[in-house]
């Protein structure tokens, strides 16, 4: 079976603290790694966390504050080392194209990989194939700043006792999938009759915002919701200061979008014990875990 899964590499904010390193996320989805916001030291994080540098296909940078971005030119750096062969997508604001540079090319290294770049900037579909859809919308930070929606094809099941029924097995299955029709005797099967479509699951990731109506829409109806939390409801006043989320507003985005679980991250360095915001949020949102280094959340099922 396909991993479905969530890793914490960091889930600090701007500062690094002796238990969490600074934000980054891998989202193992469908045989695709898709690497959000690596943080300064993600690299090292891969080595802990046990798992290959090579998984990653697809980055994404919400906004060009260092940690969110930090670890993005050594990251490009060994995956050319690893010489992987399939192209690695990079997503961020088009606005930020200066420091996506910088950031690529800020050290001498032999390039082998292929670098495909997506620079966004309008709000809608960035990439759409049979495994994903993938959409983007700003929010709300004081630059340009990106918040990310990933959909799951739908699915076609079979209903076996149907199958079985009409006596349709082994490479008659595929042909019906692929032909969406049949003729067995004097009788038309149609892939509907014997089968039904699963909603893909979706999965959504809110960086650095203040509540806006967009951070709800792009995690509505999301399966898992990865959502920045700054700040505890205490120090409110400063998540209202520099554009940030507490705890208990994360929650509420949660549950105004109808979400299945909620995973708080990127935690101010001001504070020990994070247990706390899970707390909070749980007073709103009761499915809220807290994010910690190499935690891994499988996908709901």
């Amino acid at each position: 079976m396909t991993v479905q899964d969530l890793t914490i590499l960091g889930c600090s904010s701007q500062q690094p603290t002796r238990l969490h390193n600074q934000g980054a996320y891998l989202l193992r989805w469908n045989g695709e790694g898709l690497l959000f916001d690596p943080g300064e030291g993600t690299q090292r994080q891969f080595i802990f966390a046990n798992i290959a540098p090579p998984t990653v296909t697809r980055i994404f940078i919400s906004h060009f504050h260092g940690d969110h971005c930090l670890g993005l030119g050594s990251m490009i750096m060994r995956l050319n080392l690893d010489k992987v062969k399939h192209p690695i997508h990079c997503y961020y604001p088009a606005s930020g194209k200066v420091y996506f540079d910088r950031l690529r090319f800020g050290t001498i290294y032999h390039q082998h990989i292929t670098i495909i770049e997506h620079p966004v900037s309008a709000p809608g579909v960035v990439h759409s194939d049979n495994t994903f859809l993938i959409e983007a919308d700003f929010l709300d930070h004081g630059i340009d700043n990106i918040g990310w929606r990933i959909t799951e094809t739908d699915k076609t099941k079979f209903d076996k006792k149907a199958l079985l029924r009409l006596g349709i097995h082994g490479p008659m299955v595929k042909k019906l999938e692929k032909k969406k029709s049949i003729r067995l005797g004097d009788s038309l099967i149609t892939l509907e009759e014997v089968s039904w479509k699963k909603p893909g699951n979706i999965f959504a990731y809110i960086s650095d915002t203040r509540i806006c109506k967009n951070a709800i829409d792009l995690a509505y109806g999301a399966k898992m919701l990865l959502c920045e939390s700054t700040y505890l409801e205490k120090d409110k006043h400063l998540a209202t200061k520099h554009l940030h989320l507490t705890a208990m507003q994360a929650a509420s985005i949660a549950k105004k979008a109808g979400v299945e679980i909620l995973i708080l991250t990127h935690f101010s360095a001001r504070y020990k014990d994070i247990t706390e915001f899970e707390k909070e949020a749980q007073t709103i949102f009761p499915n809220s875990f807290t994010a910690r280094d190499f935690k891994q959340f499988p996908f709901p099922r």
